[in-house]
């Protein structure tokens, strides 16, 4: 049997999930992770303590900033920021260009994964599949 798992910790899944949607609720970050609510609130808890996450009570929901300056935890990804991780694994708003400029390509993310893909426009124009 195989086990299901992901190149990124459910803490990494979970920043993800914040910087999508700010106003994320626990209940759904533990349904994207595949969690309970309880380590879904440990998981946030530890990012919190961590200074990743700053938590803001607006009413009777949680609004989430990531400190997205600060740099990743451990010491082979200490010259990158958790801003510039989470600009290669969250969707931008507007596809980006390739290094060198041959080519947009915009980033999706699908359940922590990270899926390159080419817009029409660019594979049909060089009489390529589009995949």
């Amino acid at each position: 049997m195989i086990d299901e798992w992901s190149f990124l910790t459910k803490h990494a899944r979970a920043l993800i999930c914040i910087a999508r949607d700010p106003g994320v609720r626990l209940r759904d970050i533990a349904a994207q992770l595949g969690v309970t609510e309880r380590s879904a609130y440990g998981i946030v808890s530890d990012l919190t303590a961590a200074g990743y996450v700053v938590k803001d009570k607006e009413g009777r929901r949680n609004r989430y900033e990531i400190q997205r300056n600060l740099p990743l935890r451990d010491a082979i990804g200490r010259e990158r920021t958790i801003g510039e991780v989470l600009e290669i694994l969250v969707e931008p708003s507007v596809p980006v260009l390739a290094q060198g400029g041959r080519q947009r390509v915009s980033v999706v993310p699908k359940d922590g994964s990270v899926v390159v893909k080419r817009p029409a426009s660019v594979s049909s124009a060089r009489g390529g599949r589009n995949d």
